[in-house]
């Protein structure tokens, strides 16, 4: 659904329990016990419920007994009566409603159906059955039924599971950790993990997220909600129910190779969520991302009083994939006079490690870590530190305290530290805690710690990246491919035949050997004739939709040097097969040229249809052993090039795509524009579900492909403007390329705004004036930085767009114009901006009146705006377009215009 009304679970400002209840034992007078300490004020109402616990609220036997029906309430009635309650409550105002249990609870799916549709009418939001409920302490609400009372703190927490919610607080308890909000979610019958992540993504008590997840329920809201949310604050993300994952579709290698489990992890590592595997892992992910937070964490320092000790810490660093500063000249001769610190060509050193002496007092301890901090090479540092004779663990943790204050008040970047203190008690812990220090009791924890900063701000990094542009040559030939893809799909083919494929591929620019396909041993002879006037040798090939792994039933013969030994190849392919797989069908036999090139590596790329996900792609080790090999990496489509790239480096076999004493470096960027094509295949085609290309040759030269198939589907039809789409992540809106034509008949493209699109912006921004970039951002604006044009130019595409209005024959940018929905998808935020030298050139105009219609086709009902009241000009463009002209309640300087969209014509 949506983040309306959420603010009923978790800013009531009245509460009613409604009985009675349908559970058995102490449940009722817990959860009464817990409600007393909801915020003063706040009335909390027993309706149908017998109890001797204490609470402001008045007591009733019915609904139409309370004076007024509460923002929240908690139903413990039967099962079945919900509906009808549902209707009562919602017609009164009540905005959500809690289903709680002692357990997981089962209700059947037509009675969730039930309450659902009773609930839709109100926007009344539900969690539950089955969930322990929610719990608030910044404002005193508890209505979890938990082993431990969660305290006030910053971290939001959702769970699936009611013994993994019991096990976190058990350790936030221990650990001094407290959270702005606590989820038990149950069934999950309306409100979902995306809905919460949107809303404490907003949430300004909430400085980081965690989960914990078995399965996601609505793929699209999820992955959009999550990286929205990871740009601005850690997710943390656990998954349980790996064994019970089930398996691929099984029709094709790919479809073998994206198993579940991989495809969830694709998609945590596309949005920008830190994945733990374990709850011990999930606890320091916790502890570190709760206590700060780093723009880069690369370039890591291990400090140390033994040498042996930062081994052990550099040891597991290496193995989790972390890098060591180099550090400066400067910063080593500070060090000198209390080091153990090797020179480069001491092998006993262990790398990036500075090792204090043994006798070095608090204070040095302390200096050297903020000497190691403000080196420029550094990002973080490790301190690891074991008690010595002469300097007890509780002097050492008030030195690593006040290193962490002095590198707190020195300008510029901030660094991440951990520390681990060997033989720390639970009172030295407490004291770097409340200091906000991450802290450990071993290295090898301090370690992975740091690493889950490093991996979270390399997440960041990645997502705000500016990928390469694809060649201006790439155009595919879409009516081309469509065109035999429908005509096998009227024909009630669920495979393509390998011609048709190969004509597929080609209309990608995807290089595919030429390929005939014979009926009879004799064609396959013919046909061959001609590949042998250019090559040495021929392929034949077994074609059986049945029997769609050649390979597994010596269904191909190489090195075929002749048309005679085509027909005999080909005759004993035919006639093994109708003997050995007698209910087969065999479609024919498939001939091509041999490639015989030795400096060649086989490849793999793949399409798999997954079920919570869609469309995945799978790049990896080709041949005939991939699902052996398993050297695979996946990832959604869309992709760019930085994607593709990126998928590409995942895989153990890149490392030879760059060549070596003995072999020549392959064409690394033809693979990742292959990559990128066959996404662009999957945005234009949805009814191709499945594809192999195994193996696709990468050579000096470029790439071919030898082998692939193609599975076909009838994709769902969904409403919206994307309704054909199988993507989880919404693509490039290619249908609102257009061209607009100005006053004076000037022509302008249109199109919407891409990821590498920031050196456009940059430029754009150069051209206007300082007055109207103040009008547009309410500030002067000087530094147009990556990190303030990547929030202008990489849009999730299912939440926001922009427009940019290009000069046709330069390729300048002459004006842009963006619109964000709030996460209800019901109202939009608009900005607008032209090049000062174009105004009243009727640009500004021709864009907003573009990104109504565009509203209007997106569903957004309004169209809302903030203008500073002496840009006269906006507000007049505004009235003129139906927008009403209030004041912001937040400032009297600002205007606050608004349209409703609903209301205008289909034809706007």
């Amino acid at each position: 659904m949506t983040i309306r009304n959420l603010e009923g679970f978790f800013s009531p400002t009245s509460i009613a329990v409604l009985g009675p209840s349908r559970h058995a034992g102490p449940v009722t007078d817990r959860l009464l016990e817990c409600l007393q300490s909801f915020e003063p004020g706040h009335a909390v109402s027993l309706v149908g419920i017998e109890a001797d616990v204490p609470l402001a609220g008045p007591r009733c036997t019915s609904l139409d007994d309370l004076p007024q029906l509460p923002d929240l309430a908690i139903y413990l009635g039967r099962a079945e009566a919900l509906p009808k309650t549902i209707e009562k409550l919602g017609s009164g105002g009540t905005r959500a409603i809690l289903i709680p249990s002692p357990g997981y609870e089962t209700w059947p799916e037509d009675l969730m159906q039930a309450c659902r549709e009773a609930a839709r009418k109100f926007n009344l939001r539900l969690i539950g059955p089955g969930t322990l409920g929610i719990a608030v302490p910044s404002s005193g609400l508890n209505a979890l039924l938990s082993a431990e009372t969660p305290s006030r703190g910053d971290i939001a927490f959702f769970s699936r599971s009611s013994a993994v919610l019991n096990a976190t607080l058990s350790w936030a308890k221990t650990h001094n950790t407290g959270f702005s909000s606590v989820v038990s979610l149950g069934a999950r019958i309306d409100v979902d993990l995306g809905d919460l992540i949107d809303y404490f993504a907003q949430d300004y008590r909430t400085r980081s997220i965690v989960l914990h997840l078995e399965g996601i329920a609505f793929p699209q809201k999820f992955i959009s909600a999550a990286r929205a949310a990871a740009r601005s604050k850690p997710v943390i993300v656990i998954r349980s129910g790996k064994s019970l994952d089930t398996g691929g579709s099984g029709r094709t290698h790919a479809g073998r190779l994206a198993t579940t489990d991989l495809v969830y992890e694709t998609v945590f590592r596309r949005t920008g969520l830190l994945r733990v595997f374990d709850l011990d892992e999930m606890f320091e992910a916790l502890e570190t991302l709760s206590h700060i937070r780093v723009q880069r964490c690369d370039e890591i320092a291990v400090i140390s009083n033994g040498r042996s000790l930062a081994s052990l810490a550099v040891d597991r660093l290496q193995d989790l994939g972390a890098q060591f500063a180099k550090l400066g000249e400067e910063t080593r001769k500070q060090l000198e006079p209390v080091s153990r610190t090797a020179t480069e060509n001491d092998t006993r050193a262990a790398a990036g490690s500075v090792i204090l002496s043994e006798s070095a007092t608090p204070d040095q301890i302390s200096s050297a870590i903020t000497t190691v901090l403000k080196d420029p090479s550094v990002d973080g540092a490790v301190v690891l530190q074991a008690a010595g004779a002469f300097t007890p663990l509780k002097s050492i943790a008030r030195a690593v305290i006040d290193a962490s204050a002095a590198d707190r008040k020195r300008t510029g970047r901030k660094k991440a530290l951990v520390a681990a203190l060997i033989g720390s008690d639970g009172t030295i812990r407490a004291e770097l805690t409340a200091a906000k220090i991450p802290n450990y009791a071993s290295p090898a924890e301090a370690a992975r710690s740091l690493m889950h900063l490093a991996h979270d701000a390399q997440a960041r990094a990645f997502l705000m990246a500016v990928p390469p542009s694809l060649p201006t040559s790439f155009s595919p030939d879409v009516a081309r491919a469509r065109a035999i893809v429908e005509t096998a799909l009227a024909q009630h083919r669920s495979w393509l035949d390998p011609e048709d494929v190969c004509e597929v591929l080609k209309a990608y620019q995807l290089p595919i050997m030429e390929t005939r396909m014979a009926v009879t041993a004799d064609q396959a002879a013919e046909l061959s004739a001609g590949f042998f006037e250019t090559f040495r040798h021929c392929v034949a090939k077994l074609v059986s939709p049945d029997l769609p792994f050649k390979s597994r039933i010596d269904g191909v013969r190489l090195g075929l040097d002749h048309p005679e030994a085509v027909r005999a190849a080909a005759q004993e392919l035919i006639e093994n097969t109708k003997r050995d797989y007698p209910g087969a069908a065999v479609a024919g036999i498939s001939v091509q040229p041999m490639l015989e090139d030795r400096h060649g590596m086989e490849l793999y790329l793949g399409l798999a249809e997954t079920r919570e996900f869609g469309p995945v792609l799978v790049f990896g080790h080709g041949g005939t052993s991939i699902e052996e090999s398993r050297d695979i990496a996946l990832e959604l489509p869309p992709l760019d090039l930085k994607l593709a790239e990126a998928q590409i480096d995942r895989t153990r076999i890149s490392t030879l795509l760059s060549g070596g004493p003995s072999r020549p470096a392959l064409d690394k960027d033809a693979l990742a524009q292959a990559l990128v094509k066959l996404s662009q295949i999957t945005i234009d085609i949805p009814e191709i579900q499945e594809l192999d290309i195994n193996p696709i040759v990468s050579l000096p030269s470029g790439l071919i492909g030898l082998d692939a198939r193609m599975t076909l589907c009838h994709p769902e039809k969904r409403p919206g403007r994307t309704g054909a789409s199988r993507l989880a992540i919404a693509p490039y809106p290619q249908e609102w390329e257009q061209t607009l034509t100005l006053k004076h008949n000037r022509k302008v493209f249109v199109r919407p705004v891409r990821p590498e699109d920031e050196d456009l912006f940059r430029t754009f921004f150069e051209a206007i004036t300082p007055e109207d970039l103040r009008l547009r951002f309410f500030a002067p604006v000087r530094d147009f930085s990556h990190r303030f044009l990547s929030r202008l130019t990489q849009l999730d595409y299912a939440r926001a767009i922009a427009f940019t209005a290009i000069d046709p024959d330069s390729g300048d940018l002459l004006g842009v114009v963006r619109l964000h929905a709030d996460p209800d998808h019901q109202t939009g935020e608009y900005a607008v901006m032209v090049r000062s030298d174009l105004k009243g050139a009727g640009l500004g105009w021709a864009l907003m009146k573009l990104i109504i219609g565009y509203a209007k086709v997106d569903g957004i009902q309004t169209i809302k705006g903030e203008v500073l009241k002496e840009n006269t000009s906006m507000i007049s463009m505004c009235q003129a377009l139906g927008f009403t002209v209030g004041t912001s309640p937040d400032d009297p300087g600002i205007a606050l215009v608004t349209l409703t969209v609903g209301d205008l014509p289909a034809d706007v």
